[in-house]
């Protein structure tokens, strides 16, 4: 009888040994990439909203027309391309 509750007792023990030590942080880690990724899908369709709108705005000005037609989506594009690089920047100084 003894040793069957000895048996018990280590296998709840290495039970809550997992638990605690495997379980619990990976279901925090996943909380934190879900927060992660969704921020990051919203960040990013807002800036391409922000693109597109901004894009537009140029194009209704009149000072932009006839030959001059493809100089708001190279100012839309170095936009873009200004924020990507100030992000990455960023992330490589931490």
């Amino acid at each position: 009888m003894k040793e069957k509750k000895s048996n018990d007792d280590i296998v709840t023990l290495f039970q809550s040994y997992l638990r605690q030590e495997l379980v619990d942080p990976l279901r925090t880690v996943g909380q934190f990439l879900a927060y992660g990724i969704v921020g990051s899908l919203l960040i990013g369709s807002g800036l391409v909203l922000l693109a597109v709108g901004t894009l537009r705005g140029i194009q209704a000005t009149e000072v932009f027309e006839n030959w001059w037609s493809w100089v708001p989506y190279l100012l839309s594009a170095a936009a873009l391309i200004a924020i990507s690089v100030i992000t990455l920047r960023q992330i490589k100084e931490k």
